[in-house]
This record gives C-alpha cells, structure tokens and sequence, in this order.
C-alpha cells in the first residue's frame, strides 16, 4: 500500500495501516517472521545486501520484516523518517549515546529522569569519557548556563517521572540547535498519541515500548525514533554491530498495540483526570502531581504541547514512608508493581523502586520524598479505582 495515501492520514489510521506490506500470501494481519537468518537466491544477491549495494533482510539482528514494520510504523505516527527498534527502552538510549557521541562529549539532561537513565550516564557513560550534567526540567535558563563547549546531546523527559513535571520543548531544542547540539525527549508517559516532540524541534524520540505502546504489560522493547541520517544510519549502525535487538514476537505485540493507542490513551488521560481531582479534595493527601490540574506547576505549557494530560499522576502522604506503604499495602485491587502503561491501574513507591538506587541527596534534589506514590492509573472502571484507593488512604486514619 502506497505511503501517500497516508500523508494526511489521523494517528488512528496511522497505527493501523501502516508499515505493513503484504507478502505473496496476501495476509489481512501482520505476520510475525520467527527466523534467525534469510536465505539469498546466489552469491551475487548474498554478497549484494551484505555490502548494502541491495535492500533486503540478510540477518535478524538488524533486518527482520517483523520488527521493520512495527519501526515503519512507529515513525509513521511521530512524524520522524527512521525507527531503530531495540531490546528495551534503556537500550534505546543507550544506543542513542554510542551512536552520536565520543569521548570528551557532555550529555545535559533534566534532573527529573528515570533512576537507570541517571545511572547509564553517571555510572557507566563516564567511564567512557562522556560526562553529564544534570539541571531543572523546567528552567530553560539553567540549560542555557550549564552548557559547555563539548555538550553534544541534551536529554530530557517530558512529563517527568515521577512528578509529571513539564520541559518546554520548543525552546530547548532552539537552545539545542544553536549550539549545535542534539534534543532527544522521551516520549514514553505521553507518545505521539498526546505528544510529537519531533513536530516541536527536537531531533530524537526515545521509547520505552514496554508501556503505552503495548498497553497490556506483556513484552519487554524500545525504540529511536528521528532522521534517516542520525537514527537511520548512526543508531542503527549501534545495532547491527553490537545487536541490543528486538524480537520478531515482541514487535508484533507492539504492532497489537499500536492500533489501539489513541482509543488507550484519550481512555487514560480521562480516569487519571478524574482520579487526580479526587485525590486533590482528599483529607490524607497533602499534594498531587498531575499535568491536568490547573494547580500544577507547568499545568498551562503541558497543555500548549499536549493534546492530553496522560494517565501518570503522584501524590504525597504526610508520614514517610510507613505512611506510604501503609496506603500501597492496603490496597487490593491495583497492581503493586514499578512497570507503567498498562490497563491494569499499578502502584508504586518510587523512593524505594524505580529511585531506590539513587542516593537519598540525589532523590532528594529530584523532588521524590519517602511520602511520595506513583499511580499509572489504568482502565478499569473509576469508581473501582477510587474505592480501592480510599482503603489504602483510610489505612492511614
């Protein structure tokens, strides 16, 4: 099927009709190719493709039709000309890293970011040479200041994790452009459903597909998505030599959740909405995190640049962290786990899970206090979610 009949195509048919090209055998569904290797019709043809003189698959470490279409398709729906599909949505940045920058670069990224993103770049990055910084998601001045001559890539993920902080995108990736640096933004609490980072200047969408993009908690990947250039040629050279791969199986998952994201995530948005209000009026909840209240702090940017608050919110207790767990504990219904983007409404106390590596200066210049829990808030019915919740919060006298 041709792509531009796409051209004007909504983000719902983009989900589900792109990427895909029919085989001989005329299949309606996409079909999942479970193969290590492919066979060439000579030698000629075998030594064409691996010179890259011929298109075609030679070895599913970097070519699988599979995992193509879920890249097609992805980049389809950011508006970006190349996907690289990766085992997971850290070896998405990681891939990111190794293929745009060197020893002697300076990574600046926001200090509101996922505890195992920090550690890739203080913990690891530096020992290859590549140095970060880390400054206010949501001060433009700050990024401005802390940038150095060597600064190649500046970081960032909008909504925050786990305070649903906002970064403006727009004028990061004119800073980032001035100084000739790179903005890569993650996409994973909002994607292309209520955010296309590409369409307000930054040059990188990072994935963790692991969420939203699948929806059900089912599969682990992630993904790159920008230029055929960076990504399409630097990334995925990442790949094809050092194969942080995704399977066949998992891209097809992702293709099953694809063609329900924008139904998924305008369902998200309204029950976290809703929820968020809830909590704002409840006695044991001193304060809540959540783009779509009019009380947040960057409330008014999240929604110039998106079309949606998202189904992430947090929220504090007065008490600690006994008080927090006493409230998680209480629960029945939602899911005690740190994982996001699922139907299935989770919980989780981001202190001791997904920041738990972090020291207590580091969690503490984050914004993430031993009171804090993180809700993805899911799609069962709101009034179920909100009972369950007021157990754990009536756990709490």
């Amino acid at each position: 099927m041709s792509d531009d009949i796409f051209s004007n195509a909504s983000l719902a048919t983009l989900a589900i009709r792109t990427g895909h090209h029919r085989t001989v055998e005329g299949e309606h569904s996409e079909p999942i190719f479970p193969t290590s290797s492919f066979v060439f019709n000579s030698a000629a043809e075998a030594a064409a493709r691996f010179a890259g003189d011929e298109p075609g698959n030679i070895y599913s470490r970097f070519t699988n039709p599979t995992v193509r279409t879920f890249e097609e398709r992805l980049a389809a729906m950011e508006g970006g000309e190349s996907c690289v599909a990766t085992a997971s949505g850290m070896a998405a940045i990681l891939a990111l890293c190794m293929g745009v920058l060197k020893q002697g670069d300076h990574i600046l990224c926001s200090r509101s970011v996922f505890g195992s993103t920090v550690l890739l770049f203080t913990k690891f990055l530096v020992r290859f040479g590549i140095d970060t910084s880390f400054v206010s998601l949501s001060d433009p001045a700050a990024w401005e200041q802390a940038l150095r001559p060597n600064t190649r890539l500046l970081f960032m993920e909008t909504p925050s994790n786990p305070l649903t902080e906002a970064g403006d995108i727009r004028a990061l990736a004119d800073l980032a452009h001035i100084h000739d640096c790179l903005l890569a933004v993650d996409n994973c609490f909002c994607t292309p459903a209520l955010q296309r980072p590409l369409s307000l200047g930054a040059d990188i969408v990072i994935h963790s597909a692991t969420k939203y993009l699948d929806g059900q908690g089912r599969c682990v990947g992630g993904a790159i998505v920008g230029d055929a250039k960076t990504v399409g040629e630097e990334v995925f050279g990442v790949l094809r030599t050092a194969g942080p791969t995704m399977s066949p199986f998992n891209a097809w998952v992702f293709l099953k959740g694809l063609e329900t994201l924008d139904l998924r995530m305008k369902a998200h948005s309204a029950n976290a909405t809703a929820l968020a209000h809830w909590l704002e009026e409840h006695r044991n909840v001193d304060r809540v995190y959540y783009p779509g209240l009019v009380s947040h702090p960057q409330h008014d940017l999240a929604m110039r640049q998106q079309s949606g608050p998202g189904g992430i919110l947090s929220f504090d207790v007065h008490g600690g962290r006994e008080a927090a767990w006493r409230v998680i504990d209480a629960t029945r219904m939602l899911s005690i786990t740190a994982n996001l983007g699922d139907v299935k409404t989770t919980i989780t106390h981001p202190a001791t899970t997904t920041h738990g590596r972090l020291s207590p200066e580091e969690r503490q210049t984050a914004g993430i206090g031993d009171g804090l829990i993180r809700i993805a808030v899911g799609l069962e019915g709101i009034d179920d979610i909100k009972g369950d919740l007021q157990r754990g919060l009536d756990a709490l006298g």
